[in-house]
């Protein structure tokens, strides 16, 4: 049920129940479970473009979110076509019975098409996805719910999924055929400030032999820094970036004051920027998808990458000395900065590629070289 009253009916999987959220489509063809694991989907309803969602089963190794804070993440999904038995060896449990233990709800048999054919041209609308296995619903209440819900704008959303205390990941990305493998010997110690950090991004940052403090999203730049970080990743999540960044720019603003190497990912990005002096923006249906076109102005280099924002740094409030150096080739949205003369950068999507292509995966590298550089001259 829509806020304006359009009513897409289907069959319900998952959990029974209702919940309000705004509606997004992604265009991904696989990770259907990370996509739905990823905090930075709190609040939100997905639409998946692509029909056969399911078929490869679930499994824990797959789960992106890293806090049990997060584990709810998305609120509910929107299918083509109903999920299959799985067929996958790596399956461990099938679709409809993860999706009622996370308690998400689902339907399955709308008319995908068309639902993200209307967000396309009107923008995400704010709705509540229903399921009940009797098929009776109060149709007036739900309307009601839908148009009360406030939507995302001003929505801190981030201390919702962070974590409640510190924790200290060392693992590297799922590789065949050994799976997860710890991250032996650090050369990095890196602090995570956690907004909604996704399990990929610490896997991540544990390929360059880094060791990761995870800190919760309300933590200070003192508290970070008594860490003695060879570097500080700024994390994904959900929400408004302006509402978390009342509270998380100040102390992102210390951070890069420090001089200490900076990486910022999604939510991260946007915070960076407006810790910067930048303002963010809502974006009509925003970039959800793992097959986005974002051209490297700084090599010249097309990457094809996973994205998920409905926010966006407006570039033209971009100060004197922050550099735009990733674009967007879909809107010419923003999709990277950097602060020229010190070791700051972020972008706008997910170069973990957690579903999606690697092209994105020497941005770690790029960070391994900074704080290998900082840490040489200090």
């Amino acid at each position: 049920m829509l806020a304006d009253g359009s009513i897409f009916l289907g069959e319900g999987l998952g959990a029974v129940g209702a919940a309000e959220g705004e509606v997004c489509f992604n265009t991904a063809m696989t990770g259907y479970q990370e996509i739905l694991t990823d905090p930075s989907y709190a609040a939100q309803i997905v639409v998946f473009t692509f029909p056969h969602i399911g078929n490869v089963g679930t499994n824990d190794a797959d789960t992106e979110t890293s806090s049990p804070a997060a584990a709810a993440a998305a609120r509910g999904a929107v299918f083509r076509t109903r999920p299959t038995q799985p067929s996958n060896w790596r399956a461990e449990d099938n679709l409809d019975a993860w999706l009622k233990k996370r308690n998400v709800i689902a339907l399955a048999g709308l008319d995908t098409r068309a639902l993200t054919k209307r967000i396309r041209e009107r923008g995400m609308p704010n709705a509540v996805i229903a399921h009940a296995p009797d098929g009776k619903f109060d149709l007036d209440a739900l309307k009601a719910r839908a148009k009360a819900w406030s939507g995302l704008d001003g929505l801190d959303l981030a201390k919702d999924v962070t974590t409640a205390q510190n924790y200290v990941v060392a693992e590297k990305r799922w590789q065949w055929p050994v799976g997860v493998a710890p991250a032996a010997k650090p050369k990095f110690t890196v602090v995570v400030m956690d907004y909604g950090v996704k399990r990929n991004i610490l896997r991540a940052l544990g390929d360059i032999g880094a060791k990761c403090i995870v800190l919760p999203a309300t933590a200070t730049a003192e508290e970070a820094l008594a860490h003695k970080p060879d570097g500080v990743l700024l994390s994904n999540g959900p929400g408004d970036p302006a509402a978390t960044g009342k509270y998380a720019a100040p102390q992102i603003k210390k951070l890069v004051e420090s001089g200490v190497p900076v990486m910022g990912v999604c939510l991260g990005h946007q915070m960076l920027g407006l810790a910067l002096g930048a303002r963010t923006m809502k974006m009509a249906q925003g970039h959800h998808g793992a097959n986005h076109p974002v051209q490297d102005k700084t090599t010249g280099k097309v990457e094809i990458v996973s994205m998920n924002h409905g926010f966006a740094i407006d570039p033209k409030t971009l100060p004197r000395g922050v550099k735009e150096t990733h674009v967007s080739l879909f809107d010419g949205s923003n999709c990277g900065i950097e602060l020229e003369g010190m070791p700051v950068f972020s972008v706008q999507y997910h170069p973990e590629a957690s579903p999606g292509p690697q092209d994105s995966h020497y941005l770690f590298e790029r960070f391994a070289k900074l704080m290998a550089k900082k840490a040489k001259a200090a």
